[in-house]
């Protein structure tokens, strides 16, 4: 059966107000303890639910400087979510970690880029902001032409883009990529492990670049 999620399907991410900033990671074949081992986290912490993780989070910030992650199992998927982070959305920790497997990253940030990647076996296939997803990068840039208009992307270019719209179909994007379904209901019941990852890296985003 094709898929059919747009970005009507997650307006309950909007709905539910607290997420403005987050990067929200699937790796496919790895364990929760393996994925945050590979990216250096020190993870110890158990924690129930996204909203568990807002708190350590904004602590490791503000105290150590430091990424707070925590990751869940989702069959043969882990998720893993930093609530003011990107972490999952910087090349240098993503791209080793994508060989012989697929990693798909969804970040928002609130003052700045808001980036979706699409990694598979060590390389970017797609790359772009979700404010501007005519300008894309990746070795595949347009090997997912028809799932980001059916998502609910606007392609055209426009420069009066409805951006919340955008946000929102970047979740059914990374839905119809990776077959993995977030819910509220998953947000709330969730099972993390986490910790604190390293010092936060730079972060840079493709398409338009501030001057």
């Amino acid at each position: 059966m094709a898929d059919t999620t747009t970005a009507a399907d997650y307006v309950w991410i909007r709905e539910q107000g607290q997420y403005e900033e987050y990067c929200i990671t699937l790796v496919q074949g790895l364990t929760p303890e393996e994925l945050l081992q590979a990216l250096g986290v020190e993870f110890g912490m158990r924690i129930t639910g996204v909203d568990g993780l807002i708190k350590p989070s904004q602590d490791a910030l503000l105290h150590h400087h430091r990424e707070f992650a925590g990751a869940s199992s989702l069959g043969g998927w882990s998720l893993m979510f930093e609530p003011d982070g990107y972490l999952g959305a910087t090349d240098e920790a993503m791209l080793p970690l994508s060989r012989g497997r697929t990693v798909v990253s969804n970040h928002h940030g609130i003052a700045g880029a808001c980036r979706f990647c699409w990694y598979r076996d060590g390389a970017i296939l797609l790359d772009f902001d979700q404010a501007w997803p005519d300008d894309r990068d990746g070795s595949h840039p347009d090997g997912l032409l028809t799932e980001m208009r059916e998502s609910g992307f606007d392609l055209s270019g426009s420069d009066d883009l409805d951006c919340g719209e955008q946000f929102l179909a970047a979740f059914a994007l990374a839905h119809r990529v990776t077959g993995i379904h977030l819910t509220p209901e998953l947000f709330a019941s969730a099972e993390f492990i986490g910790g604190l990852g390293p010092r936060r890296p730079s972060f840079s985003c493709p398409g338009r670049a501030e001057p």
